[in-house]
């Protein structure tokens, strides 16, 4: 069974940075189009940023409007391995941050199924 497992989360001040990282194992990896959610507490879930194979569909990215230019997803194939680098945080990036198989490509109303998703890594900001 394909699972994935995130890492680097953790508590940073407002203006630091973080990098996230994912493993998958399992499943065809680089044929997958891979994403990150996250949840705040009391908030819908959401997409923050995917990238898209690089076969199939370029490495193509999005990122949602609040973490452009702070945000950076990127694959490396041969360690299974999906990245989200965050600079110039904020406290409202504080969330629990998902990493996501199959993800769509921009938002959508598709929401990939449970066994898609990592277990999730908290990130707080503090101000």
């Amino acid at each position: 069974q394909a699972q994935l497992v995130e890492s680097g989360g953790g508590l940073v001040q407002a203006g630091g940075s973080l990098r996230l990282s994912c493993t998958a194992s399992g499943g065809t990896f680089s044929s997958d189009d891979m994403g990150w959610y996250r949840q705040a507490p009391g908030k819908e879930r959401e997409l923050v940023a995917a990238i898209a194979t690089i076969t199939w569909n370029g490495g193509n990215t999005y990122y949602q409007s609040s973490v452009k230019g702070r945000f950076t997803s990127s694959r490396n194939n041969a360690k299974n391995t999906v990245y989200l680098q965050m600079n110039h945080m904020r406290p409202e990036d504080t969330a629990i941050y998902y990493c996501v198989r199959d993800t769509p490509l921009s938002p959508s109303t598709y929401i990939p199924p449970a066994s898609e998703w990592g277990q999730g890594t908290q990130v707080t900001v503090s101000s």
